[in-house]
């Protein structure tokens, strides 16, 4: 999954988001609404204040280390439309872990670890399925989604649920076994430099290292890939595996860091809006974290616009499906292209 240089795809990604946003003015405009009040709203809800800016982070923060996960996969060819289950895998690792073992300086790491160890587990289902019997990474993933949130479902109303069995929800995380905050009594959190030093490290790995070479060869053309004397199974194999911990590592940071409880409907989407963010990015770290971040900043500023503009939140939403399907559509031509030239 090889593409143009770096800025091209950027330059293609901002093209794309602005005819979006241009139709997405013309749709709010037919709904009787100011285009823009509505952007102003929006960009007000997302940076207007700092308090505006730390919840654009917060909802950065997972949506970087699920399109992180995704990003691996794509490049190693494999579509990892599991990131949602992974992220609920490695939350929930993180809340058993968490809640038992004795709160301690170690605890938080530890139950970070298992969180990502979770989300590895998660990935590497579909990838032994796909490598050993040919089952479509794809279906494997989007099925393990599903097991995943009927899997908390029933942790939080059985082994997890807090001790007043009255709430679907695990008892809250001692503080001392919580992400520590960047500063005294704020809510930023350890987990978002993590998540950049996980960007960081990703694409050390893809540019500089023999590993990430043939993970790359493998999802350019994995026939040249295997005549060249790389298997394109163990790049899948290594691609699902660690991208699933990547994911696994988000819920674990939401958890740890944010919410200190585990609950049904943990996840707010961001394992599916992770795929969008990794495309915007152009299968690019460095890029991927720009993307979170504007995807973050859509989901802060969207209540913000709902509330002052009085437009529906929802229309963000239809922002982003309308991103997903033109970078998926650019996708598949830039493939095809590639492949008659291949021919």
């Amino acid at each position: 999954m090889r593409g143009a240089p770096l800025s091209g795809r950027l330059r293609a990604a901002f093209v794309d988001v602005a005819v979006v946003v241009a139709g997405l003015a013309l749709l709010v405009a037919a709904c009787g609404h100011s285009p823009r009040e509505a952007f102003s709203s929006l960009l007000g809800g997302a940076f207007g204040s700092i308090g505006s800016i730390v919840i654009s982070l917060l909802k950065t923060g997972p949506l970087l280390w699920t399109g992180l996960g995704v990003t691996l996969a794509f490049r190693a060819g494999v579509w990892n439309i599991g990131a949602e289950g992974q992220f609920y895998a490695g939350a929930l690792g993180a809340a058993a872990t968490a809640l038992a073992l004795p709160p301690g300086p170690f605890a938080a790491l530890t139950a970070l670890a298992a969180g990502a160890l979770a989300g590895a587990l998660w990935g590497f289902l579909p990838a032994a399925l796909k490598v050993r019997w040919g089952v479509s990474e794809v279906l494997g993933t989007i099925m393990l989604n599903f097991v995943a949130l009927e899997l908390v479902s029933w942790a939080v109303h059985g082994p997890l649920q807090e001790s007043s069995r009255f709430y679907p929800q695990s008892e809250r995380i001692a503080e001392s076994s919580q992400l520590a905050p960047l500063l005294e009594g704020g809510r930023l959190h350890w987990g978002i430099p993590l998540a950049l030093l996980a960007a960081a490290a990703l694409h050390v790995f893809l540019t500089y290292t023999s590993a990430g070479f043939r993970l790359r060869a493998a999802g350019f053309n994995p026939r040249a890939a295997r005549l060249a004397g790389i298997a394109p199974e163990t790049s899948w194999l290594l691609a699902l595996c660690v991208g699933g911990g990547l994911a696994g590592a988000g819920g674990a940071s939401e958890l740890l860091g944010v919410t200190h409880r585990l609950y049904e409907r943990f996840s707010a989407g961001y394992g599916y809006t992770a795929i969008a963010v990794a495309l915007l990015g152009g299968l690019e770290p460095a890029a991927v974290v720009l993307a979170a971040l504007f995807f973050g900043a859509l989901e802060a500023g969207s209540g913000t616009m709902q509330r002052v503009a009085g437009i529906p939140s929802v229309l963000v939403t239809l922002l982003q499906g309308a991103i997903l399907v033109l970078l998926v559509a650019r996708r598949s031509s830039s493939d095809v292209a590639a492949a008659r030239r291949a021919l």
